[in-house]
């Protein structure tokens, strides 16, 4: 029986969705900008942690390293999209506490490993 996906990776591909579904009602005139960002950067997250699940030591902490720096600028993009009305208080609201989550478990993650000499 396959391991069961650590719950961030649950969390955020979940996460994922939800961006997709909300970014699709963004208007057209910014789909190749504001959109595709946000959305790429949601797919980064979700490829850095299948390289993090899958990794090894340095390979692994890289990985988790680079996620939260994907986290930070995902944050700023969605800041701007509530910003110019694309996203309500409401929305953004929910989706900072979502992708709050999933950096304190990305956090956690990387605490947990022994520190690299």
């Amino acid at each position: 029986m396959p391991d069961a996906a650590p719950p961030v990776f649950v969390l955020w591909e979940t996460l994922t969705d939800e961006l997709f579904e909300r970014t699709s009602k963004f208007p057209r005139a910014i789909r190749h900008t504001l959109t595709h960002r946000i959305e790429g950067r949601a797919l980064d997250v979700l490829e850095g942690l299948v390289a993090a699940r899958y990794g090894r030591g340095a390979e692994k902490d890289a990985a988790l390293a680079a996620v939260d720096g994907q986290l930070a600028r995902l944050r700023v993009l969605l800041r701007l999209a509530h910003r110019r009305a694309h996203l309500s208080h409401g929305a953004y609201a929910h989706l900072m506490e979502r992708i709050d989550e999933a950096g304190r478990q990305v956090g956690g993650g990387r605490a947990s490993r022994p520190a690299v000499p």
